[in-house]
């Protein structure tokens, strides 16, 4: 006997001619040819596996075989695949099996999951368990607006039929070392008396992150990089016309990401400071385009980065509109956010605190070296007349300086 392994097509031809003899012999039970026999046709197989792949078969057939099997008709399919327009369109090819006709599919018919995943690109393990997150409430239509979902095209309905397999398709790829759920629980610290949307905020995250990663770090952060001078510094970037600009350019050289994310509704969110695998994210929504907001916001998240942000508290957000008098962790960050850009000891000393006219707003500003918009945004803050210096805090100003 003399069998080895084939790796060429001339030693696949010779092992053939070999096995069509010794099946022309018909040995007898027991013997050395048919020892020969049972090898070479393992070994013959080895070989035809490896240039030929076994072909998957078809979820379809594979549905049609069992409701054969099992004497069902395509109404029978329905507690499975849903209406019976949508069985007709499964069967025919025209609608793909979603992630919850595979679960069901799977349960109550006893079809193999991963012959049914075959046809739909699916991770095995997602399906071991029902769903712990309700996909549907997610804001599908904003998140496919915002290019969440590829090239998905479809109506509201079938967007709705499709939510656990887009958001998990989504998520997949952001979060590819912890679930999605675990992600949602993590800890939150969130600033405002307006209960934000769970499923809204998770999505914007998640879409921060994603556009975060779009921008590399220019150099790996080390905690402790952010002190009170570095965002007095960072302020007095303010007064150049690009300022927002320079900003996120010099938080990149500390290894923090600068994003601008659009709110998703019901999320009133001005901001947040948020870690990703170390790195921090400083996400701003630009929900009220000015220059003072801009400026106080990214401060004010700056501050949570230097003072509260790290692994077991991952994420802050915060609508600046909402009142904070019990959080130590929000007057903290206020209170560095205003230092840097207006120290106390300059405001009380200031007439633009007391007069609120323009001249004295800008001779602050200058003496500062700060742009007049943070001047007028304090005392339009302090005040609570948001009517005075309207035409000194840069509205529109800031948006036009990211794409």
């Amino acid at each position: 006997m003399n069998i080895k392994v084939i790796k060429s097509s001339s030693d696949y031809e010779q092992a053939m001619m070999r096995l069509s003899a010794l099946m022309a012999l018909a040995p007898n039970e027991g013997s050395t040819e048919e020892d020969e026999l049972e090898l070479l046709a393992l070994v013959i197989e080895d070989y035809e596996h490896k240039i030929v792949p076994p072909v998957a078969p078809d979820p379809v057939e594979v549905i049609l075989f069992r409701m054969d099997q099992m004497q069902l008709g395509r109404k029978d399919l329905e507690p499975y695949i849903g209406s019976i327009s949508k069985v007709s369109e499964v069967l025919s090819g025209k609608r793909p099996l979603s992630l919850s006709m595979i679960r069901r599919l799977h349960k109550g018919l006893d079809i193999p999951a991963e012959v049914l995943i075959g046809g739909a690109g699916k991770d095995r393990s997602i399906l071991g368990a029902e769903p712990e997150m309700e996909y549907a409430k997610f804001p599908l239509k904003e998140m496919l607006a915002r290019g969440c979902f590829g090239e998905f095209k479809g109506n509201a309905q079938r967007l709705k039929d499709y939510a656990e397999d887009l958001v998990v398709n989504f998520m997949c790829g952001l979060l590819p070392k912890q679930s999605a759920p675990a992600f949602l629980r993590a800890p939150l610290h969130q600033r405002g008396t307006r209960e934000m949307d769970g499923h809204a905020l998770l999505a914007w995250r998640l879409c921060a992150t994603q556009n975060a990663r779009s921008h590399p770090a220019l150099r790996k952060y080390k905690k402790g990089v952010v002190t009170e001078k570095w965002m007095k510094d960072l302020a007095r970037l303010s007064a150049f016309e690009d300022g927002p600009k320079l900003a996120r350019e010099q938080l990149g050289m500390a290894g923090i990401a600068l994003v601008i994310e659009p709110p998703f509704k019901g999320t009133y969110l001005d901001g947040a400071a948020m870690l990703d695998e170390g790195r921090p994210i400083v996400a701003l929504t630009l929900r009220h385009d000015r220059l003072d907001n801009f400026w106080f916001v990214l401060m004010h998240e700056l501050a949570h980065v230097a003072r509260h942000l790290d692994e077991a508290h991952p994420l802050f957000t915060d609508n600046l509109d909402s009142p904070y008098e019990n959080d130590r962790q929000e007057r903290e960050a206020d209170a560095l956010a205003g230092e840097a850009l207006i120290p106390q000891s300059a405001w009380e000393k200031s007439s633009a605190r007391t007069s609120h006219l323009s001249r004295d707003v800008v001779a602050l500003a200058e003496n500062l070296g700060i742009h007049p918009a943070i001047v007028a945004g304090r005392v339009r803050h302090e005040t609570g007349n948001y009517r005075i210096l309207a035409k000194t805090i840069g509205h529109g100003l800031v948006s036009r300086h990211f794409s």
